[in-house]
């Protein structure tokens, strides 16, 4: 049903090989388009994302608030919308379960 295809990388124009076991991987996974990046740019692309802020490393947005259980200001990960009490992390661990987790 497959057969190895060569594709031209549309960054570095480049060709090349996309196997059929790729292939498979793709049909699988229910992927409808061919790549468009040879390994090398996909990988390069993929590294440029990590470290420029987007994706995976990027630092976290961090809101200041102060526990509903015991005062202190604290940093979470989240924005608060009001609607719920928010703890730090100490009084979080100490009462996880009251918390419903």
């Amino acid at each position: 049903m497959f057969e190895d295809k060569t594709l031209q990388c549309r960054d570095c124009g480049a060709d090349f090989m996309f196997t059929v076991g790729e292939q498979e991987f793709y049909a699988e996974k229910g992927f409808e388009n061919l790549p468009a990046r040879c390994p090398e740019c996909r990988a390069a692309k993929r590294a440029s994302r990590r470290t420029n802020g987007g994706g995976y490393g990027a630092p976290r947005q961090m809101y200041t608030v102060v526990c509903a259980s015991c005062g202190v200001e604290t940093e979470v990960p989240f924005e608060p919308t009001g609607s719920r009490p928010v703890y730090c992390r100490d009084c979080f661990q100490a009462n996880r379960q009251s918390y419903g987790r």
